[in-house]
Formats: C-alpha cells, structure tokens, sequence
C-alpha cells in the first residue's frame, strides 16, 4: 500500500511560496488563501498552512463569513488556537477600521454633495451592518439640497411594524431638521425582495412622512450582492 504524503508549503517552488510570492509579485497578486497562510506562518503537523486555511474558509462557507468569525469560533478549527486566532481577529479588525476610516472621509464628501442614486447611498450603509444574519433598520437624513446630513441604525432584530414605529423612525430626522429621508434594512436570507410586512411598514412610514412634513424618498432592501429599491417598485 502506498503511503500517504502530507505535503507542505516547503514542496512547493520557491515562486509559489506565499511569503516568496508576495515579495516578488506584491501582496495585490497573492491569492486570499495566501495570504491568510501568510498571517497564520504554519500549519498542523501533517497539514500544510495552505490546506488549513482552504478548511477554515470553506468551514464559515466563504471569506465574508470568515471576516464575521469571532475567537471562539475560528478556535473550532483543527489548528488555530489562541495565538492564531489572535492574530486572524487583529488583521480582520484592522481591516474593518480602515475600511470605516475612508467611509468617514467619503460621508463628510458625500455630505456635500446630492445624492440621486440608491446605490450611492447603499455604499455608505453596508459597512455599518456588522452583522448580516440579522435585520439592521436604518434612517438616512438630507437637506433640502439631498444632501446626507445623517445617518442612524434605529434598530436590529427581525423588522416588524412595532420595531420600526414612525416615532422612531422619524426621531433622529426631526432632531437634524431633516427635509426628507430613505430608510433602508437588510435581509439576512440573502433574497432582496420586499416582503409583506416591507411593503406595508413603507407605506405607514410614507404617509407618517406626509404628515410630518419630512418625505419618505425610498426604501431600500439590501444583501451583501444585491438591493432592491421599494420606490423603484413603485410601492408608494
């Protein structure tokens, strides 16, 4: 019977090592998996670095997921422990931080100009949805000039009429003086169609908005690949 090898990443050529890769094609021509080897430095005893990582990806079932992996949970994995955990977690957070501080500088730029789009405000509210598993409800304020003057996460939970009452809804836009607002939510099912209990909530939040004075512009659905615009669907 043939014995089963365990290879590592010391088999591989010299260009296809992810430290030696890196070094001589840059970090933007290393693949995910090599470069998370690369924050890990080794693997088990009879698993490469490389296959521990392909395992643990395919564990969270994908990278978004993975960056979501708190301690404990990336310490399920046969071959990280505290220390790899560790360093995972810091490389993850560091990531998130300059993440949000460009989305800082981009919100004091967008809050100077109108925005038109749906997509342009799903950009600055994806980032702030720390967890896709659950519903996040946010209210964005504008000006006059549809310019953003705010934006607040009102509540997280699944979204009903009770949880996202116009009171809530509106208070934060009210405080700004807003002119009008596009609230949005996410849907954790990945399916960016608005359901029932969507359709009906936009309804009440529009006419609450008639009421007020403050216009309800839109109501965006968002997952992590797509969105789904109530106002584009002609809802209200």
């Amino acid at each position: 019977m043939e014995k089963e090898y365990n290879y590592s990443v010391r088999d591989l050529p010299k260009s296809e090592r992810p430290r030696e890769k890196l070094r001589d094609k840059g970090a933007s021509n290393v693949s995910s998996s090599e470069l998370l080897a690369i924050i890990l430095g080794k693997g088990v005893k009879g698993e490469s670095v490389l296959l521990t990582v392909q395992k643990m990806i395919l564990h969270f079932g994908g990278l978004h997921n993975l960056l979501e992996a708190s301690l404990n949970d990336l310490m399920k994995i046969r071959g990280i422990g505290l220390a790899k955990a560790c360093q995972l977690v810091a490389s993850f957070e560091l990531s998130r931080r300059l993440i949000n501080e460009d989305l800082e500088k981009e919100k004091s730029r967008v809050g100077r100009n109108a925005i038109t789009k749906p997509e342009e405000i799903i950009k600055y509210i994806k980032p702030e949805i720390e967890d896709f598993s659950k519903e996040n409800f946010f209210v964005v304020s504008f000006d006059v000039r549809n310019r953003v003057i705010g934006i607040d996460k009102i509540s997280k939970g699944t979204l009903s009429a009770s949880l996202v009452h116009p009171r809530e809804t509106f208070e934060s836009a009210i405080r700004k003086h807003a002119a009008q607002i596009i609230v949005a939510h996410n849907h954790p099912s990945g399916d960016p169609e608005p359901s029932e209990d969507d359709i009906r909530i936009t309804k009440r939040l529009y006419e609450a908005g008639k009421i007020m004075g403050i216009e309800l512009m839109d109501h965006i659905v968002i997952t992590k690949e797509s969105y789904c615009s109530l106002k584009d669907k002609n809802v209200f």
